[in-house]
């Protein structure tokens, strides 16, 4: 049968059904990547972690099939900072929703991220409820 394989769509040609939403979460520290991934999937979400903010430019580069719906972003990392991360999906067109998220939360850094597009800019250790909401809005 033609087509049985594919996902019904519904008359406005988008599909009845939704995967869950795929968050990438790029900090150094693999605490915060613990911890975060765990309430991301509390949420009925995917999650998906990377150490460095190379390591996650070069999968979006090289799998275009990795398709994440938010990537929360630490500012600081070793090697490429958030915002250089930002700067690069900025520039490639990749209209990815961002959340910073920092230790060190720097007016200049702050306003250069939020100018650049950036959802939030959140600085550790920051409240559950707020980073839920803060992934709401991303979302939506």
């Amino acid at each position: 049968m033609p087509g049985s394989s594919e996902r019904r769509q519904g008359c406005s040609g988008v599909p009845l059904s939704k995967s869950k939403p795929l968050i990438a979460i790029v900090d150094d520290d693999e605490s915060v990547c613990r911890a975060m991934k765990r309430l991301v999937r509390s949420l009925g979400m995917e999650a998906q972690t990377f150490g460095s903010g190379r390591e996650f430019t070069d999968l979006i580069e090289s799998m275009p099939s990795f398709q994440p719906d938010c990537v929360v972003l630490d500012v600081q990392m070793p090697g490429m900072s958030g915002l250089q991360v930002q700067d690069q999906l900025v520039s490639s067109g990749n209209r990815l929703p961002v959340i910073f998220i920092t230790a060190h939360d720097e007016a200049g850094v702050r306003d250069r991220a939020l100018a650049a597009g950036a959802v939030a800019f959140l600085r550790k250790p920051f409240n559950d409820e707020l980073f839920i909401e803060t992934l709401r809005v991303a979302l939506h």
